[in-house]
């Protein structure tokens, strides 16, 4: 414990202890936690103290039915399977001192660090509804950052404690402050929810992976509009190259099993 007269510089556990003569950088850390769980392919143990949930995309341009891909003809439901296993899942989390990170695609009104080629997936004709322009349904624009198309769909609820990243590409890494925060934090170990499972969530997921993060996505907290062999695809991938499948009750046992 640092003694009283020097101050916290930092945000935990990456925190400094100073005043005017000493600088204390040994960044004290809390004592382990173990979390252990099974996954498609092993057990593994990990601690809360370094585990942090990112839920990618789960936002009205993906999920609802007024939102951009409903817009364009793509079916929705699927997208929304994620909401219920998250609303059981994510008040736990946030009980066990788990960090939510709220990693959704919210664009600067004028895009302008958005390049062609990824406005062109949006509006491939140049005639379309594309990125910022209005929603046929309400209007809102297009996964632009504060508008209702990027916020977070009904039926899941942010604490006020959660952490926010808007992202710009389909990984949430790129010209985005998340791997900052996460170091920041002392985070090691991710959890990825959310939608698309093989397109958003896997490139965050494969990001996190070439970073030196253990990543685990949460199957059944993560669903696609894609066909179903995207899915496999991407189940097949993460355990093969990337980290671990597991689905949310066997988490939630392990925290009831006391970690």
């Amino acid at each position: 414990m640092a003694a009283p007269h020097l101050r916290p510089l930092g945000t935990p556990p990456n925190t400094w202890w100073v005043n005017a003569q000493v600088a204390d950088i040994t960044r004290q850390e809390p004592a382990p936690r173990p979390l252990s769980f099974p996954t498609d392919t092993k057990q593994i143990t990990c601690d809360l103290n370094k585990l942090i949930c990112l839920v990618v995309d789960m936002q009205n341009d993906f999920c609802h039915p007024d939102g951009w891909l409903a817009s364009i003809g793509v079916d929705v439901t699927p997208a929304q399977q994620p909401i219920r296993p998250l609303q059981g899942l994510l008040p736990r989390l946030r009980a066990a001192a788990v960090p939510v990170v709220w990693v959704n695609w919210g664009n600067r009104p004028d895009l302008l660090n958005i390049s062609p080629g990824l406005r062109h997936v949006y509006n491939p004709t140049g005639s379309g509804v594309g990125l910022a322009d209005p929603l046929p349904a309400n209007g809102a624009p297009v996964l632009t950052k504060d508008s209702w198309a990027a916020a977070v769909v009904e039926g899941l609820t942010p604490s006020f404690d959660d952490i926010w990243v808007d992202k710009y590409r389909m990984s949430g890494f790129w010209d985005t402050p998340l791997d900052s925060i996460l170091r920041n934090l002392g985070k090691t170990t991710l959890l990825f929810a959310g939608v698309n499972m093989d397109q958003c969530v896997m490139a965050t997921l494969q990001d996190a992976n070439f970073l030196g993060y253990d990543c685990v996505l949460l199957r059944d907290c993560s669903a696609t509009t894609s066909p179903e062999y995207c899915v496999q695809a991407t189940i097949y991938n993460v355990n093969q190259c990337f980290g671990f499948v597991a689905d949310s009750p066997a988490l939630l046992q392990g925290l009831d099993n006391g970690g």
